[in-house]
């Protein structure tokens, strides 16, 4: 008799919650990645000798589950895809295996304006256009043309009845002109007020603003970031992500009343060959925007990444590992002092972020299935966690939905 009570109160559990998921918030999941760099080490380890082509894929594998288990996951692209020859640092172009890389394993957005943009001149823009373009991979921040920018420079995220916002600046293109018709953001007042003002109209839940801005390597947000911040605030702009300095820096989340605004200072180096205490890690920033009668921030959570180097089949590989996975414990690395830098960096920014952010706290480095939608706490409690689990999975594996307007 309890063995058949037990069932009908997990059935009815089970289908309370389907209930809930139904009828509850629409949700939008966003994942937010730092720098994808290609310097020249980078370059010569894709190369695959035995199939004669280049293969990044091994970069995002260890953290391809994350990215892939959200709606949208954006990140800077900080090279051109101009083409050979391919090099790195200071004019980078890198071989179209990694964009493809990117896709393959979840990336979605990628913002293009940043102070490399125009390493290859305007023919190299064009080009990595095309080749976003041919993969189906979304972008926004720098435009072949006029038209382009018209149409793709407020990139509009959509999921259900949600509408979010993205634009894209950087604060310059390390001295190297483009030229019309070719056309990068850069942080220009009067050119963001009129994309705001544009953006205003287009029945927006959340804006975006992706920003390429700030010192390099410096801990703390500058003068010139906290000034243009509070522009991007006074001016209805929503979320602020920032890139550029190659390390991480604090994480502010305001609320006043029903308005909210959130920065990210730096996401630090997603990727690349800098190797240096504090610029060989990064952080990935997750959250959701949950609409009820109105949309608001939820689930702000950062994850820390570090790039693995490591020298296996007579040539060096990288590899981006989420520093707090047990997978990826003392016995992963085959060198000692690797551990130990990946923990010294995770060490660091975790002090950085306990003494400097504002109201967002470390994830969990695994998918974060977001079908919760703040069901009540008995319900969680009281329902099985393994359905909960199969339920999520669920969630995880429907095809996502995405349109670019």
């Amino acid at each position: 008799m309890n063995l058949l009570c037990n069932f009908f109160k997990r059935i009815l559990s089970i289908l309370l919650l389907f209930h809930l998921l139904s009828s509850t918030a629409q949700e939008m999941s966003l994942l937010f990645l730092g720098d994808i760099m290609g310097h020249g080490p980078q370059i010569k380890s894709a190369w695959n000798d035995s199939l004669k082509k280049y293969d990044y894929n091994e970069v995002f594998e260890p953290v391809g589950d994350i990215i892939s288990s959200v709606d949208f996951a954006i990140a800077n692209l900080e090279v051109t895809l101009a083409g050979p020859p391919f090099d790195g640092y200071p004019q980078f172009s890198s071989p179209d295996e990694l964009a493809e890389a990117c896709k393959n394993n979840g990336i979605d957005v990628l913002v293009t304006a940043n102070n490399h943009s125009c390493d290859r001149g305007d023919k190299g823009i064009q080009r990595t256009n095309q080749v976003l373009d041919s993969l189906g991979l979304m972008h926004t921040g720098t435009f072949s043309n006029q038209q382009n920018r018209d149409s793709l420079n407020l990139l509009i995220l959509t999921k259900e009845d949600i509408r979010v916002g993205l634009l894209n600046y950087t604060y310059g293109t390390n001295g190297i002109s483009f030229h019309a018709p070719t056309y990068v953001n850069l942080l220009d007042s009067s050119l963001i007020l009129k994309d705001l003002n544009f953006a205003r109209a287009k029945n927006l839940d959340k804006l975006i603003v992706f920003v390429h801005w700030g010192e390099e390597y410096q801990d703390q947000p500058n003068e010139y970031q906290k000034i243009f911040n509070q522009f991007f605030k006074r001016h209805g702009v929503d979320i602020v992500i920032g890139s550029h300095p190659h390390v991480v820096q604090p994480m502010h989340y305001i609320k006043d009343k029903d308005e909210e605004f959130l920065t990210v200072y730096s996401l630090g180096n997603f990727v690349s060959n800098q190797r240096d205490f504090r610029k060989d890690g990064g952080v990935m920033f997750r959250c959701s925007i949950v609409k009820g009668d109105k949309a608001s921030i939820n689930d702000k959570e950062y994850i820390l990444t570090w790039v693995n180097k490591f020298y296996k089949n007579e040539k060096w590989h990288y590899e981006v590992l989420p520093c707090s996975n047990k997978m990826f414990g003392k016995e992963y690395f085959t060198r000692n002092e690797d551990y130990a830098k990946m923990i010294a960096y995770s060490n660091h920014a975790k002090n950085l972020f306990a003494e400097y952010n504002n109201d967002i706290q470390e994830g969990s480095p695994y998918p974060k299935i977001h079908i919760q939608k703040n069901e009540p706490q008995e319900l969680m409690h009281q329902t099985n966690t393994k359905w909960i689990k199969k339920l999520n999975l669920l969630k995880y594996r429907k095809k996502k939905h995405r349109d670019a307007k």
